[in-house]
């Protein structure tokens, strides 16, 4: 055997030995992923939420959404209370992950009673529930008011000094009992009363002091007989509670967008609040920052940058409704020290004048929606950031894909069998469709303005425009002027064909901060996108959708039962 034989079978052997060391070093290494735990909840209470007239010797039960440890339902897990505390014996019935409280005496008659169960309690698997559950009831005809929770609790240390206590009631309060200035919300320092100011907002009362609160110092707050509910009636009792300070200066949020209380708001905003300073970035989601309308959560993207956090809504909000956002506690800078309390600020949008446009739902996640087929006839056709679906139509009614490409997206036809579920979201988003067309052929706010014909080389301000019979632009371009509104709407309701002429005209122009997606064509036969148009918005045609050679859509192709053809060569982005 010659050198070089004997030197590659030395490497060959060095290599073999490498490469199994490797994996298997890779195969100790690899961790199996750690299942996301899921924290218990209660379902169901007996007696409900704010009921009445509940019997004197009523069991009090509570029903879990899993199997609890037993070991965690003992007596400091749940407390009822009257006028006093309520002793009495507790037993769980693991069959139904019920727990039964029987109070040791009878209730007593025109009483409200409050219920806790505490987040100490555990599932089988050891998950805690996240925070207290409390509710309230009566075993008279009337749900008196009373304090079911405050911030901080009973008896906390090492609170905050620039914290803002809280009260949160059983019921909605009058506001002018607990408002400014402070009678019936006071904290003291000994005999010393603190200067500060009340706001009440939803159920809670929120005391601001003056001046920070000192550190490690003992201060008692009271709400007082004087806070009454909106019927007129007052707490039983004084509620009472203490906490102590640290000297722990909590981060805090500096300003907001929208100012609270802001109003004219528009409806695309993105919401945002400032910090004192950089904040840990796991703690920046959107379980800490929530936007609601009343009750509602409202669905949206949570982002954050230098010392931003930013909420922006899945959905156009509403106009001429009030928002309450809220940077929850759980919110904490790099060191671990959360904000000291909940911020918490409410604004209103704008009043819309113009039309209102369709909410697409699910068929605003694609810009080719079909009923027969979809045709790329020739060319390189693109799409972007949008899918294609097809819907009765089948997988093989789909053609010219490629050369025509999907940037960002993917196709979807009825007969898919992965993903599973295809077919029901394409169902669903034909439903959506429809439900947008008819919205748009409806819509009648403001009076539409009739047009008929060429509509080339006019301006036109946002609104309804309505034709009878068919619609073109053909000599010279269409400018839509949203005259400084981002959010203005313009709906097109076309009765029969629409065409647009490529070449010299047939163009639409947005100006004055006019936005595509907020275009709707409405169209109650087929639509023809002449040769080389640069069109803009959103065909909803109730038949089929044509695109000439070369033209361009910053928009989408919605046909509900016929069929969309690209014809050379078309472009669509995503409006």
């Amino acid at each position: 055997m010659n050198h070089q034989k004997r030197k590659l079978l030395w490497m060959t052997a060095i290599a073999a030995v490498f490469i199994t060391t490797f994996i298997g070093a890779c195969k100790k290494d690899k961790q199996e992923p750690t299942p996301t735990a899921t924290n218990p909840k209660v379902v169901s209470t007996t007696p409900s939420k704010d009921a009445v007239n509940v019997a004197l010797n009523q069991v009090i039960t509570v029903n879990f959404d899993s199997k609890m440890d037993a070991a965690t339902l003992n007596s400091a897990a749940f407390t009822l209370t009257g006028t006093s505390n309520i002793g009495g014996a507790l037993t769980y019935n693991a069959a139904n992950s019920t727990l039964s409280f029987t109070p040791a005496t009878a209730l007593v008659i025109n009483t409200t009673y409050t219920a806790t169960v505490k987040n100490t309690v555990k599932d089988a698997a050891g998950n805690a529930m996240q925070a207290n559950y409390v509710w309230t009831f009566s075993t008279g005809a009337t749900l008196m008011p009373s304090v079911i929770s405050t911030d901080p609790l009973n008896n906390a240390s090492g609170v905050a000094v620039n914290k803002v206590v809280a009260a949160t009631f059983n019921v909605p309060m009058n506001p002018s009992t607990l408002n400014s200035p402070a009678t019936s919300f006071t904290i003291k320092q000994g005999a010393t009363a603190v200067s500060g100011t009340v706001v009440y907002v939803g159920t809670t009362a929120f005391f601001t002091p003056t001046v920070a609160l000192a550190s490690n110092t003992a201060y008692t707050c009271t709400i007082s007989t004087g806070a009454k509910n909106a019927a007129g009636n007052g707490l039983a009792a004084d509620y009472v509670w203490s906490f102590n300070t640290g000297v722990v200066v909590a981060p805090t949020v500096i300003s907001t967008d929208p100012l609270n209380n802001a109003i004219g708001i528009l409806l695309d905003k993105t919401i945002s609040a400032t910090f004192s300073e950089p904040m840990e970035v796991s703690t920046m989601t959107a379980s800490n920052f929530t936007l609601k309308q009343g009750l509602t959560s409202i669905p949206g993207v949570v982002t954050y940058a230098g010392s931003t956090i930013s909420f922006t809504s899945t959905n156009l909000l509403v106009a001429n409704t009030t928002y309450t956002a809220t940077i929850g506690t759980g919110a904490k800078n790099p060191a671990g020290t959360p904000l000291a309390n909940d911020k918490v600020w409410s604004f209103t949008t704008k009043t819309l004048t113009g039309a209102q446009g369709p909410d697409l739902k699910s068929a605003g996640n694609f810009g080719i929606l079909a009923g027969i087929s979809i045709n790329n006839n020739a060319g390189f056709s693109e799409i972007h950031d949008m899918d294609i679906g097809l819907s009765p139509g089948v997988r093989s009614k789909i053609t010219g894909f490629p050369p025509a490409i999907m940037v960002n997206g993917s196709i979807f036809a009825a007969d898919d069998i992965a993903p599973p579920g295809t077919p029901a979201m394409l169902i669903q988003a034909k439903q959506d469709l429809t439900d947008a067309y008819l919205f748009i052929e409806g819509a009648t706010a403001p009076a539409p303005a009739t047009v008929a014909g060429d509509q080339g080389g006019k301006t036109l301000a946002p609104g309804i425009y309505k034709s009878t019979s068919t619609l073109m632009v053909q000599l010279g371009d269409l400018t839509l002027d949203a005259q400084g509104d981002p959010n203005a709407i313009w709906i097109f309701q076309v009765a029969s064909d629409f065409t647009t002429i490529g070449g010299a005209g047939g163009n639409i122009i947005l100006s004055g901060g006019a936005q595509a997606k907020n275009v709707f064509w409405q169209i109650g036969s087929s639509a023809t996108i002449g040769v080389s148009t640069i069109f803009k918005g959103n065909i909803l045609a109730l038949t089929s959708i044509t695109m000439g050679s070369y033209a361009t859509l910053q928009g989408r192709l919605l046909a509900q039962n016929g069929s969309v053809v690209l014809t050379s060569t078309n472009i669509i982005t995503k409006p």
